[in-house]
């Protein structure tokens, strides 16, 4: 199934990716486009390779076989220079948060600035970026905390506002919605598909959550058996008639 994309510019594509551990065949020739501006969402059963692939996107895993080209880049042809440059165009939204315990909101929010002085210069006073990337989650308040004061649902808010910090092209989330309740799982998508709307990035989402799905995507992805093994909007996957379609969603 495919889903027209208006000739929109490809952002990142994969080409036959292969991913082992050993004997276990994680990604078994996985494709995928992502297009300027859309929200593609990738499903699959738990241990189908969605974090795997993720995460050999930029580079935090090595894939074994195949291409991945981020902008125009090649990312096994890039040097460890034009890899750091890179990052600062593709935001990553870690399942866990991934916040440093040891400082405040403020000073995890300046730490991207300073690490990636390229993009912005040295800056002597970041508060102006650092509460507009507060104000874009709802947060400008918790600016001073730690970590440990925020509940989870304002851990999440508080990764998301460091990623959009750099203003990325791209962003990639990772689970954005596990290990919530319902009602937060309901604001950090709605809070996703505002930032999607306000700053026009490009997103790919790996989850488990359906109605993040059903609300939030454009097109979908569904992976299984360490390939794309059906893609579509929300509508077409859920009216397929293939058995593993079928059977992943009735699941």
């Amino acid at each position: 199934m495919k889903t027209s994309t208006n000739n929109k510019n490809v952002v990142i594509s994969i080409r036959q990716l292969f991913k082992r551990y050993g004997k276990n065949h994680v990604l078994e020739g996985f494709n995928m486009d992502l297009y300027e501006g859309e929200t593609l969402v990738i499903m699959g059963k738990s241990g189908s390779g969605k974090s795997v692939m993720i995460k050999c996107l930029i580079g935090l895993e090595s894939h074994d076989k195949g291409t991945i080209n981020i902008m125009g880049m090649d990312m096994d042809k890039i040097n460890a220079d034009q890899l750091d440059e890179l990052r600062t165009e593709v935001g990553f939204l870690f399942q866990g948060s991934a916040l440093y315990d040891s400082m405040t909101v403020r000073e995890n929010l300046e730490f991207p600035l300073r690490r990636h002085t390229k993009k912005f210069g040295i800056i002597d006073d970041a508060s102006p970026l650092v509460l507009e990337a507060l104000k874009s989650v709802g947060l400008e308040r918790a600016i001073d905390l730690m970590p440990e004061e925020l509940s989870g649902g304002m851990k999440r808010r508080i990764a998301l506002a460091r990623t959009l910090i750099l203003k990325p092209k791209i962003i990639l989330y990772d689970e954005p919605t596990t290990g919530l309740d319902p009602i937060t799982s309901k604001e950090i998508v709605l809070l996703m598909k505002s930032i999607q709307e306000t700053y026009k990035t490009s997103s790919i989402i790996i989850t488990h959550d359906v109605d993040c799905a059903r609300f939030i995507s454009n097109r979908m992805i569904l992976l299984v058996d360490g390939i794309n093994y059906a893609e579509g909007t929300f509508d077409e996957l859920t009216a397929s008639e293939d058995p593993k379609v079928k059977a992943f969603f009735k699941a």
